[in-house]
């Protein structure tokens, strides 16, 4: 598959990774954690604040680096870099189970805002910043959606979420309500308002988050079955259940 002049291949099923090939000089941006294997020739490199503002001065360095610490991710970057003149190949991996999903922003104004952490790896010229809740109540208290990031440019995004992912072609005025954890992702036009679950009972026995969004086309958004937070707390949940038995066992097995 080739999508925005790079040569891409997703693998797996349930747990995936994306494999890149990268030409000469051709360079890729990856979050920290994501980097799974690479070819020898390509450089690695850690880099203060978004990839296409090295050639600035300090000043912007800072500025994208705060945007991104906002966002809720971290102030470097690490980028990918092949030197030789032979196709290399770069993959990186999800952190948990779910799909991996490419994104040319060019077909989507060069703006796509999504849920923070979803990102995994992109072109060069993609920039990642803070994304602020239009409502100051919804940032303090809209949980999972209190932080958001916007992918900015011409290039083309990897981003990662869990479970299976649905695409809506949401019509101008249209309005569509999902749990705040399951956005993934949206394009700039789609309006959203996070508001809490009304009633005692709702809150207390639902077993569903406190928090909905509403969101009004026109626009595309991007849902996931599984965010993790729900996968964590299952897991947990189980853990607890099991009265300690397996952790007895495990315990045996280690000292």
């Amino acid at each position: 598959m080739r999508s925005h002049e790079i040569d891409y291949q997703i693998v797996g099923d349930d747990i995936q990774f994306v494999v890149l090939g990268l030409n000469q000089d051709e360079t890729v941006i990856a979050e920290a954690g994501s980097f799974m294997m690479m070819d020898e020739g390509i450089r690695m490199e850690t880099l203060f604040g978004n990839a296409s503002d090295q050639e600035k001065g300090f000043g912007s360095k800072l500025l994208s680096a705060g945007k991104r610490m906002i966002s809720g991710e971290s102030m470097f970057i690490t980028t990918f870099t092949n030197e030789l003149e032979a196709l290399k190949k770069v993959a990186f991996a999800a952190p948990y189970p779910g799909k991996i999903l490419s994104l040319d922003l060019s077909e989507y104004g060069e703006k796509i805002v999504c849920q923070r952490n979803s990102f995994l790896c992109a072109t060069k010229d993609v920039t990642i910043s803070a994304e602020l809740t239009k409502k100051l109540r919804a940032g303090f208290f809209g949980g999972e959606s209190m932080l958001l990031q916007k992918l900015e440019g011409n290039g083309t995004a990897f981003i990662h979420a869990g479970g299976v992912i649905v695409k809506r072609e949401l019509q101008a005025g249209e309005v569509l309500k999902i749990d705040t954890g399951c956005l993934v992702a949206m394009t700039q036009d789609v309006e959203y308002s996070i508001e809490m679950v009304k009633g005692i009972k709702s809150i207390a026995f639902s077993g569903n988050g406190l928090f909905n969004t509403t969101l009004t086309g026109p626009g595309t958004v991007w849902i996931q079955s599984m965010p993790f937070s729900r996968l964590a707390g299952h897991i947990h949940a189980a853990a607890l259940n099991s009265g300690g038995s397996d952790g007895g066992v495990l315990n045996e097995l280690f000292d």
